[in-house]
């Protein structure tokens, strides 16, 4: 494991450990929730990460008993939504910005992003953790959309990313409604992808994100464009695209190195090139 990197704040703490960048919220007193702090440099961490050749994967957790509570709601009642003495039209711009450079960047990554839940995923937290290609969950974990609850509509891409993850209607369900969804049904849902014991969810969580982050870089990365074409593509287009990946990633010497593990019946050394 490498040394802490510092974020500029105690409330954001990274690291690198075997090619994975981990990023943790640590606000565990306010469940993780996002603050003038914390946000700003979760934004700067994701594109630090992002763009950082020795980050194989990155991988978003919270501290303590929860991933993220979402927006502070003690804050808001306190401030609002954005600045008092910003008009209305300065708001929805500020916020669309703040949208694009978080759950637009981390959807944009071209290496794998996983989002470990070891507790509740509420608002945008859970927009965050949908953000990412996989969520990991411990058993105690639990996710809702919250924004009814609290009068607010949604942000960060919610209804996008949960409807691409469960489809309208249960989207509808789930934002309409705020319920409270435990991890076991999320996994039967395909909010999460997999439900690990709480007292070896860290360990596993780690060593699933190490095992994407030392992967085939430029295979995983071909992929994810695949996924991402699949969701707005007709068919015939997602094939030529597919054949446009598939011929340079053959030529690379991951494949090669692949190929020759697989006659010599050895794990692979990637190396991304």
């Amino acid at each position: 494991m490498t040394d802490a990197i510092d974020t500029g704040t105690d409330t954001l703490l990274a690291h690198i450990d075997e090619r994975v960048g981990v990023i943790t919220l640590n606000r565990p007193e306010a469940r993780n929730a996002l603050s003038d702090e914390l946000t700003p440099a979760l934004r700067s961490m994701i594109a630090r990460f992002a763009g950082d050749e020795a980050v194989g994967a990155l991988l978003i957790t919270g501290a303590g008993a929860a991933f993220c509570a979402g927006g502070d709601v003690k804050g808001m009642a306190s401030r609002g939504i954005g600045k008092a003495e910003m008009t209305a039209e300065e708001k929805i711009e500020q916020l669309k910005v703040r949208q694009r450079t978080l759950t637009g960047t981390l959807q944009a990554c071209e290496k794998p992003t996983i989002a470990a839940l070891p507790g509740p995923a509420a608002g945008a937290g859970l927009a965050i953790a949908l953000a990412c290609d996989l969520r990991l969950a411990a058993a105690s974990a639990f996710v809702s959309t919250g924004y009814a609850r609290v009068g607010l509509s949604g942000d960060y891409g919610i209804a996008w990313l949960l409807t691409r993850a469960v489809g309208s209607a249960r989207a509808r369900q789930l934002l309409f409604t705020a319920e409270r969804v435990p991890a076991a049904r999320c996994e039967e849902l395909g909010l999460v992808n997999h439900v690990f014991p709480d007292d070896a969810f860290r360990d596993e969580a780690l060593a699933y994100a190490k095992r994407l982050a030392n992967g085939p870089s430029i295979a995983l990365r071909a992929i994810k464009q695949n996924l991402d074409v699949a969701l707005e593509a007709d068919f015939l287009t997602a094939l030529d695209g597919e054949a446009e990946r598939l011929i340079p990633v053959a030529r690379s010497d991951d494949h090669k190195e692949a190929v020759r593990a697989f006659v010599e019946k050895r794990d692979p050394v990637f190396q991304g090139r």
